[in-house]
């Protein structure tokens, strides 16, 4: 391949004074028709150069193209803060986004193959059943009459009408597949009343408006245990449909407990609730397959109607690579265009590595890789040329043995004329780069500027923080702990476990592995929270506001405010943004925004405050010569040097543990990347002693210089008496592990089972498996 011409103005994207978030007037050229990787150590401005910069300005004037009336409707994107940006060609952003947890998404939905699958079956299934919403789940069959009154050649003229819609959701579970049986004992305890505490269901709490909404409605005693109710009182409080009352003079709706939590709870995708909400429902709440569709959430109409003996139920249960092969034998010719999109979309999912999928997998129960592959598919047949690609980590929650599969279609994009940015820090990613450029030296304020920009082979002999670890390799422990006790999981038979038996042992480091989709998550997520003590850190976004901190997410801002009331002797309410300390300008933003209709919204530095949220009262007040705006400024590391003790410095240290040393506490917390948000969550989980922490791939969005620590911090949480369960593919994580349990062989219904149970040592002189070659080869290099 011929280098480009750097020289020729059409040739690069050119970057000129580039200052989001932490840039530092940032001038580099980046080789258009290329493949190039951004790397650096973590929160060193990659993100910010490259989806903050050039994908959001490239998005930005896309937009500007449509009608007015058009964009009134799409979201506004800022000005990136950047003196100049030319040479841009249209973005396409494929990132680590979490696919929508909506309960009737599936990876058929979400990738239009189920809607090209019902209309298939609408032409050809026999027998006919209707258009293809007759085939959707989630379009209920309904029908109706009445009277319509309308004027005709000046005379009100009456007609009977009536319509009806012929759709395929299952009328026994409404499209959902399942249904619930709840365990009452579960939710109360029976031998307390509603005054004592009887709710066992998180977040009801006596003196809480939950709990008051049944004490207080007039419906039952709340001074009576449950078990003493009449027949009237437990129907009330358990089953009653939704009625006005009264309480403390506000009109409120009063609903029996069931409906309630079914409402907020058990109706929603369970992968997509909080960890503890997500243990109590899977503990007090029984799942079980519809009776009325088998669990396929399509009613027997949808499911009469079939090709060559399959119905649309059973192709969308078919494992993916099943499904190609099945529609390969569909050769009506009326069907023939149709055919050839739908066999392109469900080969792709093949050739990216998903193959070991089903249609009819909840969307919400993928991993962040396999979501960001999914969203790959709807690109890697696109005619379209000379379009830059924009990629977050495309190799997270791969195993080595999937990396080179995902490299080959990073280059067929390229090969195919278009520009391929990717923002990565796995070594076999930076190895096929046409182009790096290394950002640094240090991360937050530390960072910021070009290291280096040039070939890989340039990139080992810069002497830059990357190119010094990019031959790194972990070695073998020369000894391991012993286990104290172990978990132990039974029959295990999510998704495709085929009845796994396994001892999870404690007290130690275990890593479990396995190529991508052999069942590692459904193995631990699916067993482990049942346990007792047990702290789940994944990688479910934290949701955040600009008015949300990593000082309010870890709830260091107490302490600090806590801190500034006692030595000024005022309130501590005036020493958040949020409340009483608030500029009156901007209402404690920081910033003046300003909404245009239907172009960009400006926003601008607050005058009154200088940005800094707060009051001029409220800057007056000191604590050891810095004011609350200086403290928020501080990055984790500074904060830890100015609080010494208390609550808020075991934080900050534990924030520094897990590789946020650099992150500024007032910072807005919808500006950190997916992997500082799994690292937040984690160091806010630390505190607990004698549990058993599980760690959903912890070395997302980590430089291989900040690998080692993470590895620090892990046998830290051992050393004091935790256990730690790791899901992780990184070859120096499993290389550390006291035991390894590695799942395979392959994936989808080709894995499922145990392949190994052992130590790294034993896995590299005796195993066999995919893991095994490639951690034998990475630590032999």
């Amino acid at each position: 391949m011929t280098e480009p011409h750097i020289a020729d103005s059409h040739a690069v994207i050119r970057v000129v004074g580039a200052r989001e978030n932490n840039l530092k007037n940032v001038d580099v050229e980046i080789p258009k028709r290329r493949l190039s990787v951004f790397t650096g150590v973590s929160g060193s401005g990659k993100s910010s150069l490259v989806f903050g910069t050039i994908a959001n300005e490239s998005q930005r004037l896309i937009n500007e193209t449509y009608p007015t009336f058009v964009q009134q409707f799409m979201g506004q994107l800022n000005r990136p803060e950047v003196d100049a940006l030319e040479n841009v060609s249209p973005a396409i952003i494929v990132d680590q986004e979490r696919m929508g947890a909506n309960s009737r998404s599936t990876v058929g939905t979400a990738t239009d193959a189920h809607a090209m699958l019902r209309i298939l079956f609408s032409r050809i299934g026999q027998p006919h059943v209707g258009s293809p919403q007759a085939f959707s789940f989630n379009i209920p069959s309904v029908k109706g009459a009445g009277a319509v009154t309308f004027e005709k050649g000046g005379q009100k003229v009456k007609e009977r009408r009536s319509f009806e819609i012929t759709g395929g959701m299952c009328p026994d579970c409404e499209g959902l597949g399942e249904k619930s049986d709840v365990d009452l004992d579960e939710l109360y305890d029976k031998t307390k009343s509603l005054a004592d505490g009887a709710l066992t269901i998180p977040g009801y709490n006596v003196d809480g408006w939950m709990v008051k909404g049944f004490t207080e409605s007039g419906f039952v005693d709340p001074a009576k245990p449950i078990q003493d109710y009449t027949d009237q009182e437990r129907e009330d409080f358990l089953y009653k449909e939704p009625t006005k009352v009264k309480i403390n003079g506000i009109n409120m709706t009063y609903e029996g407990l069931v409906p309630k939590i079914t409402k907020a709870m058990l109706q929603k995708d369970r992968d997509a609730l909080q960890p503890h909400i997500r243990a109590f429902v899977e503990r007090a709440v029984k799942f079980m397959p519809c009776p009325g569709c088998n669990g396929t959430r399509l009613n027997e109409g949808a499911r009469s109607s079939k090709i060559k003996g399959i119905n649309i139920a059973d192709a969308a249960a078919m494992q993916i690579s099943d499904l190609a092969a099945w529609l390969e034998t569909v050769d009506d010719p009326a069907v023939a265009p149709l055919m050839v999109g739908l066999r392109q979309t469900i080969g792709s999912f093949v050739d990216i590595g998903l193959g070991y999928l089903s249609l009819d997998r909840a969307s919400g129960t993928l991993s962040g890789g396999e979501a960001q592959r999914t969203k790959m598919i709807r690109h890697l047949g696109s005619a379209l040329t000379d379009i830059t690609y924009v990629f977050d980590e495309p190799t997270a929650g791969l195993h080595p043995h999937d990396i080179q599969r995902m490299n080959t279609l990073l280059q067929q994009l390229r090969d195919k004329g278009n520009t391929v940015l990717v923002v990565e820090h796995k070594p076999e990613v930076i190895e096929i780069a046409d182009y790096v450029v290394d950002l640094g030296p240090g991360a937050g304020r530390g960072g910021g500027e070009i290291q280096y920009t040039g070939d890989v082979d340039g990139l080992r002999a810069s002497g830059t923080i990357t190119g010094r670890h990019l031959g790194d390799r972990a070695r073998l422990k020369e000894s391991t702990r012993s286990a104290r006790g172990a978990l132990e999981i039974r029959g295990a038979t999510q998704h495709n476990l085929k009845k796994v038996d396994v001892d999870i042992p404690l007290g130690i480091l275990t890593v479990v592995t396995g190529v991508a989709g052999s069942g590692k998550s459904s193995l631990i997520h699916g067993n482990v929270p049942a346990f007792d003590d047990v702290v789940v850190v994944d990688q479910s976004p934290i949701k955040g506001s600009r008015r949300s901190s990593p000082a309010t997410y870890t709830g260091i801002l107490d302490a600090i405010r806590a801190a500034f009331a006692k030595a000024n002797g005022v309130k501590a309410a005036l020493f958040s943004a949020n409340s009483e300390g608030a500029c009156i300008a901007c209402k404690g933003l920081g910033v003046i925004i300003t909404t245009l209709g239907f172009t960009q919204t400006v926003e601008t530095l607050c005058e009154t405050c200088n940005g800094s949220g707060f009051s001029d009262e409220v800057l007056e007040y000191t604590l050891d010569g810095k004011n609350i705006a200086e403290v928020l400024a501080m990055s984790a590391g500074e904060a830890s040097e100015f609080f010494t003790k208390g609550p808020a410095h075991t934080t900050l240290m534990r924030m520094i543990d897990v590789g946020l040393g650099y992150i500024t506490l007032g910072q807005a917390l919808n500006t950190l990347s997916g992997g500082e948000r799994q690292r937040l969550k984690l160091a806010i989980s630390m505190a607990k002693k004698g549990a058993i922490y599980v760690l959903d791939e912890p070395t997302t969005g980590l430089h291989l210089a900040d690998v080692d620590n993470m590895l620090g911090m892990l046998d830290r949480l051992v050393a004091a008496g935790n256990s730690v369960i790791v899901i992780e593919h990184h070859q120096a994580v499993m290389a550390h592990a006291d035991w390894i349990i590695d799942l395979g062989p392959g994936a989808g219904h080709d894995g499922g089972s145990i392949v190994f149970q052992g130590t790294p040592a034993e896995l590299v002189a005796t195993g066999d498996s995919l893991t095994a070659q490639h951690l034998r080869s990475y630590v032999a290099g």
